[in-house]
């Protein structure tokens, strides 16, 4: 009985140290890497700015995706925090995108899935739409619109000119 009693303190102990070191090692000053990636804005049309801030980062770095360029993230002062500004391309499929980031002095990237989303830009100035012109169903319609407001029109002036006769 003393023995398992034993056993199970010696047990608790290691278990209780393993999980202390880490913790441990990383406030001696050891670099951790980055824990942390925020896109903002979430949502962000074809050649849009995107804030990427990085906490566990306090060298710098770079953040890649396939939606934009490598983007150098600098150090925000007095903090462990980097930031950076990517432009999204103009080319870039919509969806979802990741963003990796390789912090200077940490030799593990981290990776965000779907960090952020990008939307299929508008045609300006055309309203949306995209065709050129009227199509045939559309002349169609309009002509017939126009034909039914003359003779609606012709209709009624003949009748009021028949009231006046009288």
């Amino acid at each position: 009985m003393r023995t398992t009693r034993a056993l199970a303190v010696a047990a608790t102990a290691v278990a209780a140290l393993g999980i202390a070191a880490p913790v441990a090692a990383a406030r001696d000053g050891m670099p951790v890497g980055p824990s942390n990636i925020v896109a903002l804005p979430s949502v962000i049309a074809r050649g849009g700015q995107l804030t990427i801030t990085v906490d566990g980062c306090p060298q710098g770095g770079t953040a890649t995706s396939d939606a934009f360029p490598s983007t150098t993230l600098s150090p925000v002062p007095g903090g462990t925090t980097a930031k950076g500004t990517a432009t999204i391309d103009r080319n870039a499929r919509s969806g979802a995108h990741s963003i990796t980031v390789h912090c200077t002095g940490s030799a593990r990237p981290l990776t965000h899935p779907n960090a952020f989303t990008v939307i299929g830009g508008v045609r300006g100035g055309l309203g949306g739409s995209s065709t050129t012109g009227a199509t045939p169903t559309d002349m169609a319609i309009g002509g017939g619109l126009i034909a039914v407001a003359l003779i609606g029109g012709g209709v009624f002036w003949m009748r009021r000119r028949a009231e006046k006769q009288t």
